[in-house]
C-alpha cells in the first residue's frame, strides 16, 4: 500500500513507538523483536530448549505430549476450572502469539488500516492483549491519523481477518491515539436462557430480564423516566423482553408497589395470559386509548400534587410507580384507520413520554415497523433494544446512526436466536449484545398466578376492556 493510498484512506501515517517496522532489517531481528515482546513464550520456549539439552529429545517430547494431555483432560472434565486459570494463560499465549501476532501485519494491511512509506512499514500496534473464552479485549494504539470512526468502518473486515465472529471498536476513555477491540469468539447467547430467580424485592433503576453477552444480568430500568423502545420483526423475541421484565417485576405487581397498565392492539392475544398482573387491560381501539388517557391523566395530576414537595417520586402502595405497556405501538399511531383515536393515543404518549420521569410512570413499548414516519416521537425513549431486524439500516433507525457500524448488526441475527438483540442507552455510543430469557405459556400462567395484582379500589381490575 502506497502513502498516496494511505492519505486517501482517510488517515495520514506517522511515526509512533512500536508502530514502523523497518523492511530493511533482517527477519532474524523482527522475529527476535517479535518474541522479547511476550515474555510467556519466550520463556516457554527456553524451558522446553533447557529441558531438551538435558534430559533428550525423547524425554522431553513426552513430557510436553503427556503435558499436553493432562490439561486437555481437565479442560473436559472440569471446565469451571480450567476455563478461568490454565485456560485463560493458554488462550492468552496462543492468540498473543498467532491471531495478535503472526496474523496481525497481515489483518491490518490487508484491512486497510497499515501501509507503507519512505521504505518503512507502518502497523497500529497491540498493547494489551485479554483472551477470553466468549471474547478478546485488545488495546491498540492506532497509527498517528487514524480515529476510531475508521476502525469502525472497517470492523467486519476485521472480525473476519482475526477469525472472531464479531468486531465492536470503542475509543479509550482519556487516552487519544489508543483503542479498545472486543472481537466476540464463542457466542454466550447461542443457548436459551431460563426465568431468572423471581427476586425478593424489586429494584425499579434494574430489573433483570436475561443476560449480557459478558454473562451479567441484562437489566432494564423502570424508573426516572427510562422509557423502553422495543424492536424486531414477528418472531424476534420481543415477547421475550416484554415477559421477562413483567417477571422482574412481579413481587412488586404483587404488594401495589407497581402498577402495569397493558394495552395488546392484537386483539389481546399476547397478553390476555398474563391478564391477572395488570391492573387495567385493553384491546379495544376506544378502550386502549382511554387507558393511556388515563395513565397521562393519573401522571398529570400527580406531578401537580407534588410540585414544590419533591422532584423525583418514590413509589409507594398508595402512589405505585406506574407501567404502560403497548404491545404494537405502531398499530395506535400509524396503522389505526380512526385519525382522531389516533391523534389522542399520539398525544397522551407524547404527553407520558416527555414527563413522566418525575411522577414515576414509565412507558414500555414493542413494535415492528421502526420508520419514522410510523412512530414519530422514537426519541423520547431513552432506552432501546432492536432485536432481530429484516434490513441492514433499520438498526439505526431505532438505536441511532452509526449503530449498525458499531456492531448491531440486527439483520444477521439469526431466526433460531429469538430474544437476541441490542441494547442502547442514552447517551451511550455503543451499543450492548444481549439475550432475554424465554418464558412459556406455564410459566406466565404460573406468574399472573402466584402474583397477582390487587383489585383498584372502584372493584375494576381491567377495561373493556375485559
Amino acid at each position: 500500500m502506497s502513502a498516496t493510498a494511505d492519505l486517501s484512506a482517510g488517515w495520514a501515517p506517522g511515526r509512533a513507538v512500536g508502530s514502523v517496522a523497518r523492511q530493511s532489517r533482517p527477519a532474524w531481528v523482527r522475529w527476535g523483536w517479535w518474541l522479547l515482546q511476550r515474555p510467556v513464550l519466550l520463556v516457554v520456549l527456553v524451558l522446553i530448549v533447557g529441558a531438551g539439552v538435558v534430559e533428550g529429545p525423547a524425554v522431553t517430547g513426552a513430557g510436553v505430549v503427556g503435558a499436553a494431555v493432562g490439561l486437555r483432560v481437565w479442560a473436559r472434565l472440569h471446565p469451571a476450572s480450567f476455563d478461568p486459570t490454565a485456560g485463560r494463560l493458554l488462550r492468552g499465549a496462543w492468540r498473543s502469539a498467532w491471531t495478535y501476532g503472526l496474523r496481525w501485519r497481515a489483518s491490518m494491511i490487508f484491512a486497510g488500516l497499515g501501509g507503507r512509506l519512505d521504505g518503512d512499514e507502518w502497523l497500529p500496534r497491540v498493547v494489551r492483549v485479554r483472551a477470553g473464552r466468549y471474547a478478546d479485549r485488545i488495546t491498540v494504539r492506532m497509527v498517528v491519523g487514524q480515529e476510531p470512526a475508521d476502525w469502525e468502518r472497517r470492523s467486519n473486515a476485521l472480525a473476519h481477518a482475526l477469525g472472531a465472529r464479531s468486531c465492536l471498536v470503542a475509543p479509550f476513555p482519556g487516552r487519544p491515539g489508543y483503542l479498545h477491540l472486543t472481537l466476540g469468539r464463542q457466542d454466550r447467547l447461542v443457548d436459551v436462557v431460563d426465568p431468572l430467580p423471581m427476586p425478593a424485592t424489586v429494584d425499579l433503576d434494574g430489573v433483570a430480564v436475561g443476560v449480557t453477552e459478558d454473562g451479567e444480568p441484562w437489566r432494564l430500568a423502570v424508573s426516572g423516566g427510562a422509557h423502553t423502545l422495543i424492536a424486531g420483526a414477528t418472531g424476534s423475541g420481543k415477547s421475550s423482553v416484554l415477559w421477562s421484565l413483567l417477571r422482574g417485576l412481579a413481587p412488586g405487581i404483587r404488594d401495589g408497589l407497581v402498577d402495569v397498565r397493558a394495552v395488546d392492539p392484537k386483539g389481546g392475544m399476547e397478553l390476555a395470559p398474563g391478564s391477572a398482573l395488570f391492573t387495567q387491560f385493553a384491546w379495544r381501539p376506544d378502550d386502549m386509548v382511554e387507558l393511556i388517557e388515563e395513565a397521562a391523566w393519573t401522571m398529570v395530576d400527580r406531578a401537580s400534587r407534588l410540585r414544590g414537595v419533591v422532584r423525583t417520586h418514590t413509589p409507594t402502595v398508595d402512589e405505585p410507580a406506574i407501567v404502560v405497556v403497548v404491545d404494537e405501538l405502531a398499530q395506535l399511531t400509524s396503522y389505526e384507520p380512526d385519525p382522531k383515536l389516533r391523534r389522542r393515543a399520539i398525544q397522551a404518549l407524547s404527553l407520558l413520554l416527555s414527563q413522566g420521569r418525575g411522577p414515576a410512570v414509565t412507558v414500555i413499548a414493542a413494535m415492528q415497523d421502526p420508520r419514522k414516519e410510523v412512530v414519530e416521537f422514537r426519541d423520547l425513549f431513552p432506552v432501546r433494544v432492536a432485536l432481530r431486524m429484516v434490513e441492514a439500516d433499520q438498526a439505526n433507525l431505532v438505536l441511532g446512526r452509526g449503530a449498525r457500524a458499531r456492531g448491531a448488526a440486527c439483520e444477521l441475527i439469526p431466526r433460531a436466536l429469538p430474544g437476541v438483540g441490542y441494547q442502547l442507552l442514552d447517551g451511550e455510543q455503543h451499543p450492548t449484545r444481549v439475550r432475554a430469557s424465554w418464558m412459556s405459556d406455564a410459566a406466565i400462567e404460573a406468574l399472573a398466578r402466584d402474583y397477582p395484582a390487587p383489585r383498584r379500589p372502584d372493584g375494576d381490575d381491567t377495561t373493556g376492556r375485559a
